[in-house]
């Protein structure tokens, strides 16, 4: 493990968040990349305006979007609650957020709504539903974009962590698949902010948690991925996810990222190998691509995550929390802090959301 402190490497997955999130207001979803380059530049290397007529116009340049809002709604929670306390969140995401909402594509904070979010408004505040019926089937990142914060709060208890991150993703998506990979990550992320290397033996790491019954991954596999014994008549260890697939592909895509004849170049292009839509099976491989690829280099990783395009405003958030746990809040550039709005409230934010996950 590397010798940064664990609270500045806390600090620094929340806040990098919130910069991938800011970075990605301007040039949020060009699937054509020669549009964003005439409307952008070759190289975006800092927070721009929206254009008109795009996603987040009247948007400024450092704002969040409306994911950005929901993640410090979520860290706000986790900071006055000291905890995860599920009555409480939903009550202050309804107050908070779902008031402001009014079902269409364009409405609230960031000017724009994302399908799950919609989808969730819809049968609470149109259909009356209890909020043990508000998901839906969207196949999208955003319970990780906000559960992120519960995988820093619970980075010592995996069990906890996947525990809370399941639990509030099912406020949006219920889909079994999309919720293991949402686990995934929120356990891949815990582990960088411990200080473990994002490299080919993480998976390993993250599967003796499930031997021990702390992540609920079904495994029938021994240690190292060997063949269970002959004659054994269950799996090694039965959860609530069917496979551990998910845990396994960080090791897989960070051995990519490191092999001298396996070349992406330049990296922004990891958008184009994994794909540019929204969808979770888009935007995990190319987060994880680029967080492994720029171990110590935040800067390059959430800006070769913005340049690639399409959902880069996702791809951004989830880059940036891994890399700013791996780099620490204090390598992070202090141009992207000052440029970002409310920045030092944020970065107040991540400080107590730090502090309370390391008392654990």
């Amino acid at each position: 493990m590397s010798e940064m402190t664990f609270q500045d490497r806390a600090k620094g997955a929340l806040v990098g968040a919130f910069i991938g999130d800011a970075l990605g207001l301007g040039p949020h979803w060009y699937y054509d990349l020669e549009e964003m380059r005439r409307d952008y530049g070759e190289w975006i290397d800092g927070y721009t305006d929206p254009k008109p007529g795009r996603y987040h116009a009247g948007c400024k340049a450092g704002q969040l979007s409306q994911a950005g809002y929901i993640l410090k709604l979520m860290t706000e929670s986790l900071v006055e609650q000291g905890e995860y306390d599920h009555g409480a969140f939903c009550h202050y995401f309804e107050a908070q957020l779902f008031t402001q909402l009014d079902g269409t594509l364009y409405s609230g904070p960031g000017n724009y709504t994302s399908q799950s979010i919609r989808e969730a408004w819809k049968k609470r505040m149109s259909e009356k539903a209890s909020w043990e019926n508000t998901g839906g089937n969207a196949d999208t990142t955003e319970a990780i974009e906000r559960t992120l914060a519960l995988a820093i709060r619970y980075a010592k208890k995996p069990a906890r962590l996947a525990q809370t991150v399941a639990e509030n993703s099912l406020l949006t998506q219920t889909d079994d698949m999309l919720l293991s990979m949402t686990v995934a990550y929120g356990a891949v992320l815990s582990q960088l902010v411990l200080g473990h290397p994002f490299d080919p033996r993480i998976s390993n790491t993250l599967m003796k948690l499930v031997k021990s019954g702390e992540l609920p991954f079904h495994a029938v596999t021994l240690d190292n991925l060997k063949p269970p014994k002959q004659g054994a008549r269950e799996p090694s260890r039965i959860g609530r996810f069917a496979s551990p697939d998910a845990l396994l592909t960080p090791s897989f895509i960070a051995r990519a990222a490191k092999d001298p004849d396996i070349s992406i170049e330049p990296a922004w292009k990891v958008s184009l190998v994994y794909g540019m839509p929204c969808a979770i099976y888009h935007i995990l491989p190319s987060a994880y691509y680029l967080a492994a690829r720029f171990t110590d280099d935040f800067e390059s990783a959430v800006l070769h995550a913005i340049n690639g395009g399409g959902q880069n405003q996702t791809r951004a958030i989830l880059t940036g929390a891994l890399s700013g746990a791996q780099a620490g809040f204090s390598s992070i550039p202090r141009r992207f802090i000052e440029g970002l709005e409310q920045g030092e409230e944020i970065v107040q934010l991540a400080a107590q959301l730090a502090t309370q996950a390391d008392s654990d």
